[in-house]
């Protein structure tokens, strides 16, 4: 499977993404994901409730708190599906262009109210597989 045109656009303007659930242990997905898109140049801004600091950068408790680092292009999401409806209303107030659901994880609600808002959506798909994929 490619990459769409609109996401691949998405991407390719990008430079920061906020990681929901990125975990600060380095064999979790969340981690070698974000770590990935580090080394591809972008931004990026940790979001876990256990603070401190991942890949460098000082972690935020929640989306809405993430903001204060300044804007946010891509919010990826590293949480169970069903805690993806409680993210909703932090992800519209940030306005991200695209909200990426990591592989496993939909919330058809959600997205019905991202697409709504105008930001892009993309569920159940791995964003450093997508990315790789732009290079070949």
């Amino acid at each position: 499977m490619g990459v769409e045109p609109d996401i691949a656009a998405a991407l390719g303007r990008a430079r920061r993404i906020a990681v929901v659930g990125l975990s600060p242990k380095p064999g979790r997905p969340s981690h070698g994901v974000a770590k990935y898109l580090q080394a591809q140049g972008y931004v990026i801004i940790p979001v876990h409730p256990a603070g401190g600091l991942i890949l460098g950068q000082p972690v935020h408790g929640t989306l809405n708190s993430a903001r204060t680092a300044g804007p946010i292009d891509i919010v990826s999401i590293f949480r169970r599906s069903a805690a993806v409806g409680d993210l909703i209303d932090d992800c519209v107030a940030v306005m991200p262009r695209l909200v990426w659901m990591q592989v496993g994880v939909s919330h058809a609600e959600a997205a019905r109210r991202f697409e709504e808002a105008g930001i892009l959506v993309v569920m159940n798909r791995c964003i450093a597989v997508a990315h790789r994929q732009l290079g070949e």
